[in-house]
């Protein structure tokens, strides 16, 4: 796995708790605006949100933009997706249901990306 900059990890999901994970796309998305290079980690619940349209439907409210939104603007900016493949397999899915383009990734690309990291936000 390439290594970034920033790394945001999102531990939820889009039922449990999408503040967190709008703010997270807001911090990621914020970084590259900076000029850094940014990588959101999706694990444990936060796996559910690499099926395709799984943000679709977050909408915090003001001040924030839906997440959606935030997402296309992260990855058409050049942020990176990455996904736990052992949280997949916890949560009875697999790699082919993940967005193509996010990265599926270990325990060790976890610790490398982190321990890489300029900057990290941990959202659980």
């Amino acid at each position: 796995m390439q290594t970034a900059d920033f790394v945001a990890t999102i531990f939820d999901n889009a039922t449990s708790s999408p503040g967190k994970v709008t703010v997270g796309l807001t911090m990621a998305l914020n970084a590259l605006k900076m000029g850094h290079s940014a990588v959101i980690l999706l694990m444990v619940d936060g796996v559910e949100l690499a099926v395709p349209g799984a943000m679709a439907a977050i909408d915090i409210g003001a001040p924030f933009r839906p997440a959606a939104d935030l997402l296309a603007d992260f990855l058409a900016a050049g942020g990176r997706i990455a996904v736990c493949s052992a949280c997949l397999v916890h949560h009875g899915m697999s790699a082919d249901q993940v967005v193509p383009g996010y990265e599926v990734i270990n325990a060790p690309d976890v610790v490398a990306a982190l321990m890489a990291a300029k900057g990290t936000l941990q959202l659980s």
